[in-house]
């Protein structure tokens, strides 16, 4: 009768584990905010007051832009590790041609071609030149700092049109212009990635190059088309990033953006290797990062501190994906 009963409810139980484990899988980011967030909450009776809310979402706008782009290259099977620097940049170059035009809209589009072109060129390294995304990426972040100093003399620049600074300065209703870019961005990528050829085409490449291939999907083009988005949506941070205080410092802007980046889209769950992750589950892993920097410095722990505790997190994600 035992072994009757056994037979009778393991495939209970299996059932069960093997729902479980489909939970965890596909919403384990989810339930790890969840957890955070009640944490935090108990651990520190400030965390819920709505102006820390709305200032975690404002801070977290920045690297959020920059973690959709980077989403989407490591869902290729790449890596970016120049957006720090081209933010730099970036925003060099649009506060002079700012000055130069007295023109908001100028400006933006000098933005938005500077970033999406070098985007580009590390799309054109890594798909025509066969150079490795780290290796292409990480001279990009070198020669885009080094321009980026010599234009500025290794200073800051400073913004002479008044207008400019309402980008990243006014709110709607509650929200601050940044925080509603943000989220606008995320829906936008959230449809490019998931109801679109593209970014089916984008999956199938992380998931397998060469099996792509021999499914006719046009792989470099693919691959510059990836790189060139997150340089367009770099630029979207910088603009922000750039209009906040009116100026950019061509040594200090952008420095370790990619550390944070990258650790939120492997928090989100997005595989090194590509091919698997969600385009939400960078926006938790995003969220995520933003209440733990701000319960460490509710909490007064030492900002040099902070990157440790990063790079901890973005180990402990690794070796989870590794286990599943």
């Amino acid at each position: 009768m035992a072994n009757i009963n056994v037979k009778e409810y393991s495939p209970q139980v299996s059932n069960v584990k093997s729902r479980l484990t489909w939970l965890w899988t596909e919403y384990s980011v989810i339930i790890a905010f969840i957890v955070i967030f009640i944490g935090s909450s108990i651990m520190n009776q400030r965390f819920l007051d709505m102006n820390n809310l709305l200032n975690i979402l404002m801070q977290v706008s920045i690297i959020g832009i920059i973690a959709l782009g980077m989403t989407v290259v490591m869902l290729s099977g790449g890596i970016d590790l120049s957006v720090g620097s081209v933010l730099a940049l970036v925003g060099v170059i649009t506060v002079l041609a700012l000055n130069a035009s007295g023109s908001i809209l100028f400006g933006i589009f000098t933005a938005l071609v500077i970033g999406s072109f070098a985007g580009f060129l590390n799309g054109l390294m890594v798909a025509k030149g066969r150079i490795a995304s780290f290796i292409a990426t990480l001279g990009m972040m070198a020669a885009a700092r080094s321009i980026a100093l010599y234009i500025a003399e290794g200073g800051s620049v400073s913004g002479e049109v008044k207008g400019f600074t309402a980008i990243a300065n006014n709110d709607l209703w509650i929200f601050d212009y940044p925080v509603i870019i943000f989220f606008a961005m995320t829906a936008l990528v959230y449809i490019l990635m998931h109801k679109t050829r593209f970014g089916r085409y984008v999956y199938a490449l992380g998931s397998n190059e060469k099996a792509a291939t021999l499914s006719a999907i046009r792989v470099d083009r693919i691959k510059i088309g990836v790189y060139s988005l997150a340089g367009l949506l770099v630029s979207v941070a910088a603009i922000i990033e750039t209009s906040r205080l009116n100026s950019i410092s061509s040594s200090s802007s952008g420095v370790q953006y990619e550390l944070d980046a990258i650790a939120a889209v492997i928090i989100g769950g997005t595989r090194m290797t590509g091919g698997r992750g969600k385009i939400i589950g960078t926006l938790f892993g995003v969220l995520i990062l933003g209440i733990l920097n701000n319960m460490m410095n509710l909490m007064n722990v030492s900002p040099y501190l902070q990157g440790f505790v990063k790079g901890l997190i973005i180990i402990i994600a690794v070796v989870f994906q590794k286990r599943e």
